[in-house]
């Protein structure tokens, strides 16, 4: 049986492109959340970073204005594209929308992505909420035998209403 270890460093440093920000600090510090986060998967920001200041650090930079997905996820794509070329035969490309629902009083905050029933009135009638959150539609590529190589393509939207 091959046991394998996954080098949570060397992954982050092929997967983050640095110069696809505009200040090479927030490449970096995306690379140090990718590292920490991958050393502890299914952790909450501050479990994860260990510390107040990289806690902080992260809050940071997903508040950041500057820091938008496209920048993020440049090296990934770049990352992908290169797996994929060094292969050969066929590279299947899997389409999906994916919603992200987060519970906040006022959709306003993040953005909705429908409406659900919640209860009933007085009347029987069924009410409806909405529920807030982003879509996104990603394009995955894997090999013909279901290895993944990476995500191709990703759009995040909400909607207003």
């Amino acid at each position: 049986m091959e046991t394998s270890v996954f080098d949570a460093a060397g992954w982050a440093d092929g997967e983050v492109d640095p110069a696809a920000f505009r200040d090479k600090r927030l490449g970096e510090r995306l690379r140090t959340m990718l590292k920490q986060m991958a050393g502890a998967i299914g952790a909450p920001i501050p479990m994860a970073c260990q510390d107040w200041a990289n806690t902080k650090a992260a809050y940071r930079f997903l508040s950041n204005g500057s820091v938008n997905e496209g920048d993020i996820l440049a090296g990934h794509f770049q990352a992908t594209r290169t797996r994929a070329a060094a292969l050969e035969g066929f590279i299947l490309v899997l389409q999906d929308t994916t919603e992200f629902s987060y519970q906040r009083r006022n959709p306003e905050t993040i953005g909705a992505i429908g409406l659900a029933p919640s209860r009933r009135d007085e009347n029987g009638r069924l009410r409806l909420h909405t529920v807030c959150g982003l879509l996104m539609h990603s394009s995955l590529a894997i090999t013909t035998e279901g290895l993944p190589l990476g995500l191709t393509a990703a759009k995040f939207w909400t909607r207003t209403k």
